[in-house]
């Protein structure tokens, strides 16, 4: 069993916790759908939001998911003209036997053309 990487995008509709949740908690669940992950197999979650959102932690969604014993963290996205605005980020560790050309990254909502500047992932 290897760990991998699996990234994934999405927007806040505003800078709300309620929607800073809500937003996260929409996009670990279509992540954790489309690679098939076992809540276990998380080893650790690297948020990370853009400076236009500070009402809330990205990371307290996976925490009441029941993510409990998976590492996580929060960091401020690097400002660049022309990125999404209230982009939430992560950067998943699973563990998995999976090989990396069979995950699937997952860029939602306002964030989907970030998906243009990745690598094709399925």
């Amino acid at each position: 069993m290897s760990i991998r990487g699996i990234r994934g995008a999405t927007t806040a509709d505003t800078n709300t916790k309620e929607s800073i949740l809500e937003a996260t908690q929409d996009l670990l669940e279509k992540l954790v759908e489309a690679n098939a992950i076992d809540v276990d197999d998380v080893a650790s979650a690297l948020f990370t939001t853009t400076e236009d959102l500070n009402a809330g932690f990205p990371a307290e969604a996976a925490r009441r998911m029941g993510w409990e014993y998976a590492a996580l963290l929060g960091a401020r996205e690097v400002s660049v003209p022309g990125a999404p605005e209230r982009c939430i980020r992560v950067l998943l560790l699973v563990n998995t036997d999976k090989p990396p050309r069979d995950l699937k990254f997952v860029y939602a909502r306002g964030a989907a053309g970030l998906r243009a500047m990745s690598p094709e992932t399925g």
